[in-house]
């Protein structure tokens, strides 16, 4: 659902170093908001605050978020601790082949754009959306 913004309550938060916001809001913008923030019933704020900040940054009035049925304040914070604690960066590996990927996508070679140009003739042919 959409929050407005100004309505969610941000108290005293684990994390102090909020990272690259300005880089985050730029993924935000060019793709949206991938995952939503979890707010309390009472619109405190239990995870997401660098997605939060990245929306203000953005000039954004609402973000979207679920809202959490937490039914304490040791709870609440189990839940922030889980939601930063378990993420998975990708490895460099990782990272170097998804670039390969979509280099190849963004740059297809000769034979990937005649490709590409049947597809999209077949597609236009038969009224085929994506």
């Amino acid at each position: 659902m959409q929050v407005p913004i100004e309505d969610i309550i941000v108290k005293q938060r684990i994390r102090k170093d909020m990272g690259n916001i300005p880089a985050l809001a730029e993924s935000m913008r060019r793709l949206g908001q991938i995952s939503p923030i979890s707010i309390t019933k009472t619109n405190h704020l239990v995870a997401g605050a660098r997605r939060l900040e990245a929306a203000k940054l953005l000039g954004w009035r609402t973000i979207n978020a679920i809202v959490v049925d937490l039914p304490n304040e040791t709870i609440k914070l189990e839940y922030e601790i889980e939601e930063n604690m378990f993420r998975q960066d990708f490895s460099a590996d990782e990272i170097a082949f998804a670039t390969q990927k979509l280099d190849k996508l963004k740059n297809p070679g000769f034979f990937g754009r005649i490709w590409n140009a049947i597809v999209r003739f077949f597609k236009w042919l038969f009224r085929i959306q994506d």
